[in-house]
Order: C-alpha cells, then structure tokens, then sequence
C-alpha cells in the first residue's frame, strides 16, 4: 500500500520542502496548517487540509488513513508570548500524539530544536548532553519532547530530530537581514568578531534526514542533525560577499552592550530578533552528528558556505516580491524595521 504522510505546519518553509521530497519517494501527501498553502508547485499534487493542531476535531479528521506522521508545526520564538507558544508547541503536539496513537500510524517523525542545549558548553553536543533551553521556544520544545517519551512508553513509534538553524530556498526569517545588507552593500553585523564557529544546516539535508528517519527500522531515538563542514561567521559570511562582488564589510559588536539593547528592543517588542539569537550568536555553537550517520546512514550534502549563498541568492531573485509582505514565520520576512534604522545610522 503507497504511504501516506500527514504533515503538520505542512504551508511552511519546512513542511513544503519535505513535501517535495516525499513526492518523488511516492509517497501520498496531506498538509495541515492554519496558514494556507502558498506553494504552486505543490497546489493539486498534495492534500491541503486547512486546520489547528490545537483543536482536537481538526487533527484527529486530517488523521483518517494515514499511515506516517512528520510533527513539525510550532510557533517560533518571534511570537513571544508563553502562552501562545505552548499552546501550539506543548497542547498542540499533545493533541498530534493522540491522534496518531489512536489512528495507529506506523511512525511519527517529531521535529525538535538543538535550542534545548541552550548555551553550548559541551561541544560538540551531543543527544546526551545537558538540556537548558533558552526562552519559551526551546522550554516549549522540552516539553514537547517530554510528552514524546511518554507516548513512546504507550506504544506510539516515534523518532526526534533536533536540527541546527536550517534555510534554504524560500527561507527568510532573521537571514534577510543579513541578506539585505549584502544586496545593498552596506555593513554585516555580526556580534563579536565573528571568530567564532557556527553550524548551520541546509533545508535539503533536514528533509533527507527526517525521511530517513521516517522510514528506518531504527525507532525511538532522538538524532542531532547539522552541516558537515562549517567555519565561522566570519568566513562563511564573507564568502557571499566575496562571491557577490558586494561592497559589504562584516562588522563586530561589542557584545554585552549589543546584547543589552538587543534585549530592551525584544521585551518592548521593538524587534524580532530573540534571545535565543542573541545569546548564542557570538559563541561557538555545533553539534555532534555522528548517531544520525551510524544509525540513519544520512550525511549533509552542503556545507554553511553552500546553503549560505544558495539561500541568497533566491533572497536577490525574490527581493521585490518578498518586501510585499511581513510576518511571523521562516517563509515572511520579519519587521527588521527599527534596526534598519539603527544599522544605518
């Protein structure tokens, strides 16, 4: 019988790339998401079903006859307020995996955060290492997590991904900041000196990863996935510049006092730039991906350079369509507005 995956916050960056993905694996593919489908190449080719993964009734009729679910709909640290980033990263994944427990699907794929680490201090992390989220995201995803194990003890095939920052084609976010200064050759801001080591991810290795980890015999584990090869903000940044012929100049910020402001903005609501973005940018900040290599047999194709400049060069293609519209996930690109400002000055 062909597989049929049910996909939540299927209308986002990541749901429509493991679409695509999935489609050519032959598998049948149902989207659900409150925001609707926007993709072209997918309208008429996947099922949409619009819906709240809040709302029992919603996830429980999108769960008829579906044999794999990937859990990926969450509310990101932009959205700010507790309450409405557990209700849909706690209360929702509740109600995901109690559909799917009761809907007896062969396996649920759940897409967690390496933002559970926090801080790094232990690098590489690993899946074992010490759990201290930073803010009501990675807290929300802890949680999330911990209502996973419970239902792996009731029966219920579950694997966890925990991803580094991916983008991508079509991924927007706190990237286009970055990206905009580039097109327009003013400076990079970077906090520090950008010495430092930082892994990304691209969005294809992610969905490769997920749908290895959809269909192997290797069931109820957590896997860390990340780039292969990364170097610091410094080097990986510079190499779009360099790439680009961009008048662009990476600059340092001293840190604390950035760090501050950055702080005031983000608690008046100012900016969508978050703590989680702040705190960690500065420092070191990779994962081990080896249990994903040994257990899945995935390996990243591209390197930070590589997704870096793919991601902006769709960024310099869509520019003009992309400035249109502001909101508040991967695929809008977010009210830099204040900083803009800030940045020129």
């Amino acid at each position: 019988m062909r597989p049929h995956v049910l996909i939540t916050g299927g209308s986002g960056f990541l749901g429509v790339h493991v679409a695509r993905l999935l489609l050519k694996k032959d598998f049948k593919v149902t989207l659900f998401d409150i925001a609707p489908l926007d993709a072209k190449d997918l309208i008429g080719n996947v099922e949409f079903i619009k819906g709240d993964v809040r709302k029992k009734n919603d996830i429980n009729s999108a769960m008829k006859n579906v044999t794999h679910v990937i859990h990926a709909a969450a509310a990101l640290p932009i959205q700010r307020t507790k309450q409405k980033i557990y209700s849909v990263n706690v209360n929702g994944t509740k109600r995901v995996l109690e559909a799917a427990s009761e809907a007896s699907v062969k396996r649920l794929v759940f897409i967690s955060t390496t933002a559970l680490y926090g801080i790094p201090k232990h690098l590489p992390e690993t899946e074992e290492s010490p759990m201290e989220p930073i803010g009501q995201y990675g807290q929300s995803k802890l949680l999330a997590e911990h209502l996973c194990k419970e239902f792996i003890q009731k029966g219920l095939d579950i694997n966890i991904i925990r991803p580094k920052t991916f983008l991508g084609p079509e991924r927007l976010g706190v990237f286009s900041l970055w990206f905009e200064a580039i097109y327009t050759g003013r400076r990079v801001f970077v906090l520090g000196k950008g010495n430092n080591k930082y892994q990304l991810l691209a969005v294809s290795d992610v969905a490769d990863a997920i749908y290895k980890a959809l269909i192997s015999d290797v069931t109820n584990e957590i896997f860390n996935i990340g780039a292969k090869e990364y170097q610091t903000w410094r080097k990986d940044l510079s190499f779009i510049i360099k790439s680009e012929k961009s008048q662009s100049k990476i600059t340092g910020l001293p840190v604390i006092p950035s760090q501050v402001i950055l702080k005031i903005l983000e608690v008046l609501n100012l900016s969508p730039i978050a703590a989680w973005h702040y705190k960690t940018m500065p420092i070191p900040s990779y994962v081990s991906i080896e249990k994903a290599q040994k257990l899945l047999h995935w390996t990243p194709k591209k390197s930070n350079k590589e997704l870096l400049l793919e991601s902006y060069l769709w960024y310099k293609k869509n520019r003009n369509k992309i400035h249109s519209k502001t909101g508040d996930t991967h695929r809008a690109s977010w009210n830099f507005r204040l900083l803009n400002i800030i940045s020129r000055i």
